[in-house]
């Protein structure tokens, strides 16, 4: 009896997999971008947010390695206010809505990986991991 108690209760909460992250209400998937070339200012982050049972916005994301962060892709946005529907998948990459950090403090090489902080309106604090997984020059 324990067994099967065991058993479906692990049905009904699925484990984390490597790179995946959850709010509340959400999940955050691969948060990544690609390696830097010395003295970059600049790198774009992709990432995708899916499962979202109650739509809420990212209004800010920290990392040690950069001075801010930005919005981009939507006209007339620069601060972190990036609405997440319920019920849909929102997908932040390189070609369209993206994230991108702002002042970076060094280069980023690939297969390292660098805290990064994501805070939501409803669903509060998120640690997760930014990956650099692609060069990006030469």
């Amino acid at each position: 009896m324990q067994a099967a108690l065991a058993l479906g209760a692990s049905l009904l909460v699925r484990p984390a997999q490597a790179c995946e992250y959850y709010s509340t209400h959400l999940r955050i998937t691969h948060p990544w971008t690609r390696a830097t070339a010395p003295g970059a200012t600049t790198a774009v982050v992709c990432m995708k947010f899916d499962e979202v049972t109650r739509a809420d916005r990212l209004i800010a994301v920290q990392t040690p390695v950069a001075s801010g962060a930005e919005l981009m892709g939507l006209a007339g946005k620069s601060a972190v206010d990036l609405l997440i529907p319920e019920g849909q998948e929102t997908v932040l990459d390189e070609t369209g809505i993206h994230l991108r950090l702002v002042g970076l403090k060094l280069p980023l090489e690939v297969a390292r990986s660098y805290p990064l902080l994501l805070v939501f309106e409803q669903g509060g604090t998120v640690q997760a991991t930014l990956n650099i997984d692609y060069s990006r020059f030469g």
